[in-house]
């Protein structure tokens, strides 16, 4: 019993190492930003662009492209049998939307890229400007050959 009882010890310690390395918590993290992040993407895709892709296309809507193989069989209001019908519309809604999301999330991502490159230049430079600080051993050298001057 107390041998049992040692191992679901061992076992949750395991668990709680697991779960507070960086590796987990950083996966943890990411998941959460990528949520919402896909959010602001999903948004700035249908909020902003498909408005604009519509004016451009005259307001087609592909979601209603279909090509009916057989028609719903209705009795008064009741459907009998559904319509079957392959809805390619869609599919080429899916792909709109594939490829202003990927456009979006390469766009971001570029932006993204060049601020880091702008702050990288800027630190650069300012590395390259400033004169490199001495070697702290070179300056204690220094300043024990001073002394020993003045002793003389």
């Amino acid at each position: 019993m107390a041998e049992e009882k040692k191992k679901k010890l061992k076992i949750i310690g395991e668990f709680k190492e697991f779960i507070s390395r960086g590796n987990v918590m950083d996966m943890a993290v990411g998941l959460i930003v990528g949520s919402a992040f896909t959010a602001i993407v999903n948004s700035l895709v249908g909020d902003l662009l498909m408005p604009l892709l519509g004016i451009i296309t005259g307001g087609i809507n592909f979601s209603d492209m279909k090509w009916v193989l057989q028609e719903a069989v209705m009795e008064g209001e009741e459907i009998i049998t559904p319509e079957v019908a392959v809805n390619y519309g869609s599919f080429i809604q899916y792909i709109i939307n594939f490829l202003l999301i990927a456009i979006s999330v390469f766009l971001l991502v570029k932006g993204i890229n060049a601020v880091r490159a702008r702050a990288e230049k800027k630190k650069k430079e300012e590395e390259e400007a400033a004169p490199p600080a001495p070697d702290p051993q070179l300056v204690l050298l220094e300043e024990i050959r001073d002394l020993l001057k003045e002793k003389k």
